[in-house]
This record gives C-alpha cells, structure tokens and sequence, in this order.
C-alpha cells in the first residue's frame, strides 16, 4: 500500500519556488516512493537512478555532457554517488533558474560532504526525509509540535496505548520495509541486513575505511547509548581507537543519517558547541536491533525500556518537525546541578518546550524537577513543560507544566 507523506507537500511547494530540491535522508526511509511516485503523480518528471551501473558510468565519465542531456523537469536518485555532476548542475541552474528543474534525492548529508557542500548553496532547498511518523503509519495528521507551541491548553486526549503497544511500535520502528514486515525473525533479519548494508555501502560510498571491525563495532555500543551523553573518549578507550578515529567514525554515522548529536540549550547559544552533546540512533527499532532489546527484555529491564522510549519520543519529535516543515530545532537540557530534560523543543522566536520521557503510568511532583530547571533557567522564553508516560489522560501539573499520554505523540491532530 502506497502511504503519503507529510513531506510531499514540502516537496510540491519547493518545487514551485527553487530550480533543485534534494530530498535527503536515511537510506530506505521512502525518498524514491516519494519523489518518484507520490510526488511524479502530480509533476510528471523523467526518472534516473545512480543506482544503476551505466547511469552512474555515464555521470562519472562525462558529469557535463550527463547533465546536458537531461531535458524537462527530472528526478535525481541517490546522487551522492556521483558527486562530479554538482558543479554542471550548478552551471545548468545558473543559466536557467526556472523553478522544478531538478529533483534530487540523496542518502548522504550533501552539505557535510567537501565535494557537494560548496556547489549548490543557495541554489537549492532541502528537505529531510526521515522513516514514517506513527501518525504516517495510523494515516492521520499529527499536530503534536504545533498545539505544544500553541497558546491555548493542549486539547483533551483518552490514550488506550499499553506498555506492550509502546514497545511494539518503538521496536517496529519507521523504515517502510521493516514496518511491513512481521515482528520477530523477518523484521530482525532485515535490521541486521540494513545495518550492513548502511557500513558496507553508503559509509564506503564517502570514506575510506580500513578497519571493517571498528565501524560496526561502535554503531553498536552507540545503539545502546542511544539518549545518553555523547563521550567520544570513553568510546575510543572502549573500542581501543584513537579518539580523533572515532570522532570520524561518529561524524560519517551522522553524514548517513543513522545517528544525530542532539546540541544542549543553553541561554548562550555559542555554548551549545562546547557542551556535551546527546546521541540520539535515528530509527527506535534499529536501536532496539543492535541493542538487543525485544519486547521481552523491555518488560523485564526498565533501564532498557527507557532507553528504548526515550529514543522512541526523540526520533518521533525529530520526524514531525522535519516532515511539517517547522522552524524548530531539537536540544536536550541538563544543568550543574544534576536536573536534566530529555528533550527540548526551541522555535524561531525562541521559546521553549521541554518534554520529559518516563517509563510509568503515573507522574509525581518529582517527575517535574528538571522542567522548573529549565523553566527557572529560560525565564521568559520557557512557554510549556510536558512529561510525557504511559497514562490515559492530559493533566496540568502546576504553572506551565501537564502530564501526556505518550500516545499525544501521534493523537493530536487538532489544536
């Protein structure tokens, strides 16, 4: 079954403005569905991959005459294999700035590769592609961000979600493929291919690697990390690497999608680059995968539980501001004094909404320590405190601050 994407009027609305739109993002998480068949539907384009063996020859060869041949509005698949025809495209652009000329997709960070970076700046918009939000999956809009920022109260919700549903869905995970596909050996088989297939063929595809060990090694010990505080040096000391091996390791993980470095909020914005940033794996079901958390660990380790929620809520954060287009930006809190928020949601303005993750059914006063911190800490610009669990209703907690269903994360699809 085709599913639409949340993106694909981002895309569309791209399209009308800016000669080239690259749609970026994980391998396997939909680009080509979208780009060639939900978005091609409604603006008939020629399709070309550089997955196939004579079109990425023909690129490498001659990436001018490449480019020179491609008429009318066309789509680009997987084009961080042929880093050459970016500066024909380029030239192609600058000669003619007629908007939808070209549609790319890519599996790489394109502004972090050398080659690419200086190319196309400011010529093209980009957006993020990232595997299905559960409102994807159910069919439904997802106004989540949105009502959080509102200034109204976040609107009524009955959750019917059980913690078993909750792993389930984190373990299930958004790649396409994988959702699928059904629990248990079929879906693990296809992790483990994934995660091969993401070292062996798109890390490869940007860097020269000699040690296969290390690579899959440290995605590995990274997966059960996932939502902690990044420390390259215990990771280097752990994996018996120099530490500057494994910040490169870290960085081309981040330039395939599969890991992001979530930034610290601070009241000074040049701090975030200085302080510790936290790890968040990109897809809760290949966390879950390399962990080795299934549904019967989750309901007997609690450290592992959250672990996996904590990733579940951040990658369905990150995806719902990527997927809607919102000028917001995902941090993480955490202050001298040992308080700490998960996640923090910073808009354009500056606002803030914190969102704290706990494994529990229930929420006490204590659960609400680390958002009065921030909220202390941001003064003005703290607008909503929200601690995200596992019960059925929406409940104010004090001054700013509510309790949610986890469930929210998908539910509310009103303001």
């Amino acid at each position: 079954m085709l599913r639409d994407r949340a993106a694909t009027a981002l895309v569309l609305e791209a399209l009308k403005y800016s000669p080239v739109v690259l749609v970026e993002g994980p391998r396997q998480s939909g680009k080509t569905v979208l780009a060639r068949d939900l978005v091609g539907a409604r603006v008939p384009s020629r399709y070309v991959t550089l997955d196939d063996a004579l079109v990425l020859a023909s690129a490498k060869a001659d990436p001018q005459g490449f480019v020179e041949s491609l008429e009318g509005p066309v789509i680009l698949d997987e084009v961080q294999r042929a880093p050459e025809i970016f500066l024909p495209i380029k030239l192609a652009v600058d000669a003619d700035r007629t908007p939808g000329r070209f549609l790319m997709t890519g599996s790489a960070d394109v502004m972090l590769l050398p080659k690419l970076s200086e190319s196309l700046v400011g010529r093209m918009r980009i957006i993020t592609l990232w595997p299905f939000t559960q409102a994807e999956i159910e069919g439904t809009p997802s106004r989540f961000v949105e009502a959080v920022f509102a200034d109204d109260n976040p609107p009524p919700l009955q959750a019917t979600a059980t913690r078993e549903d909750l792993v389930a869905r984190a373990c299930r995970g958004g790649f396409p493929e994988a959702v699928a596909l059904p629990e248990g050996r079929p879906r693990d088989g296809w992790f483990r291919a994934y995660a091969t297939t993401l070292l062996e063929r798109n890390v490869l595809e940007i860097a020269a690697i000699a040690d296969r060990v290390a690579m899959p090694r440290l995605l590995s010990v990274l997966a059960g990390r996932s939502g902690t505080l990044a420390n390259v040096s215990e990771l280097a000391r752990l994996l018996g690497m120099a530490r500057a091996t494994a910040e490169r390791y870290v960085g081309l993980l981040e330039k395939v999608f599969v890991l992001r470095l979530v930034p610290p909020w601070s009241t000074d914005t040049s701090r975030r680059l200085v302080r510790a940033p936290k790890v968040l794996l990109t897809d809760p079901g290949l966390m879950a995968s390399l962990a080795g958390i299934d549904a019967r660990r989750a309901s007997t380790d609690q450290e592992a539980f959250g672990r996996l929620l904590e990733t579940f809520v951040g990658c369905e954060l990150l995806r719902l501001v990527a997927s809607h287009g919102l000028d917001v930006q995902l941090l993480h809190f955490r202050d001298g004094k040992g308080n700490e928020v998960d996640w923090v949601l910073e808009d354009r303005a500056g606002r803030l909404v914190g969102i704290e993750v706990k494994a529990a059914a229930s929420v006490g006063r204590g659960d609400v320590r680390g958002l009065r911190a921030l909220a202390l800490t941001a003064g003005k610009r703290f607008h909503r405190g929200i601690v995200l669990h596992q019960g059925s209703s929406i409940v104010p907690m004090g001054d700013r601050m509510w309790a949610m269903p986890i469930e929210a994360l998908w539910r509310v699809t009103d303001m």
